[in-house]
């Protein structure tokens, strides 16, 4: 009788009375049990981290509004931290406000002219930048130019031991450092996101005017009958909580440095992300206290 081919290559490979050793069940058990065990082990301790990390920041901003309502402010230091927050911030602010409503126009140019309905591009892009555009755009430029720069300039003052050396002459840390940078972000947040929101608009004109063939008149006439003061004060209601939450974040990131010059590296990283993630998320909250109100 012929042989397989098959049969004789495999049998090659196997003497008479071998036997091919598997995993017993106990072992795949647990095995299985060992790797849900460490899934569960790190997502917990993940979720605790990340618990630590908000109360951190919570008693943060208490202590630093309980030390504003109750302490003097270091006038020189909130200026030149407003001075320092606005003058980062605007340049980039307002070229990503132009070239948002470039686009923004040229989109929804392309989009309404489908249905005929090009007179109505500003009345969109009016309503899409004061009402969400500005502030969230706005806030992330901030926290990407200003709160790396506050967690990176607090780190290395923690890093070096010079919050030690004001906490050592009797003075407070929170007082002089934390509270005038929140007070400045607060502050200026509102007030580059008004910026943004006029040159966005003035963007969406310039594509408006020359792909809708309209008037720069009929285009700011739509903008202005369409916007409601409701439209403008929620714009800028939201940007006054990003500037606080990103002011806060970056601080806190910057006095729980450590680590020497890489801590400074982590920290920094760590307030940018955390400060967009806490932009979006938050976004959508005060969004809908907004329109309950």
């Amino acid at each position: 009788m012929r042989r397989c081919p098959r049969l004789w290559k495999t049998s090659r490979f196997f003497s008479e009375g071998s036997t091919i050793k598997l995993p017993s069940a106990h072992r795949i058990i647990e095995e299985e049990g060992e790797v849900s065990i460490a899934f569960f082990r790190i997502t917990g301790e993940r979720f605790i981290t990340m618990i630590n990390v908000l109360g951190g920041m919570s008693q943060l901003a208490a202590r630093s509004i309980k030390t504003m309502m109750s302490s003097r402010l270091a006038a020189r230091e909130f200026l030149n931290q407003l001075y320092m927050i606005g003058n980062r911030s605007f340049s980039i602010v307002a070229l990503i406000a132009l070239f948002t409503g470039l686009v923004l126009a040229l989109q929804l140019n392309v989009g309404l002219g489908r249905f005929g309905l090009k007179l109505y591009v500003g009345q969109v892009v009016g309503l899409a930048i004061f009402r969400e555009l500005g502030p969230v755009l706005t806030a992330l430029m901030i926290a990407a130019r200003v709160g790396s720069g506050i967690a990176a300039e607090l780190g290395s003052m923690v890093v070096t031991e010079q919050v030690l050396a004001i906490e050592a002459m009797g003075a407070n840390p929170i007082q002089k450092l934390v509270v005038p940078r929140i007070l400045a972000a607060t502050i200026a947040a509102p007030i580059l996101t008004v910026m943004a929101d006029v040159i966005g608009t003035l963007g969406g004109l310039i594509i408006t005017v020359r792909e809708a063939g309209i008037s720069a008149r009929f285009y700011i006439d739509q903008v202005r009958n369409t916007l409601l003061l409701d439209d403008f004060t929620s714009g800028v209601a939201k940007a006054f909580f990003f500037g606080f939450f990103v002011a806060v974040i970056s601080c806190y990131q910057g006095l729980k440095t450590s680590g020497g010059t890489e801590g400074v590296g982590v920290a920094t990283t760590k307030a940018v992300v955390v400060s967009a993630i806490t932009i979006f998320v938050s976004d959508f909250f005060l969004t809908k206290l907004i329109l309950l109100l």
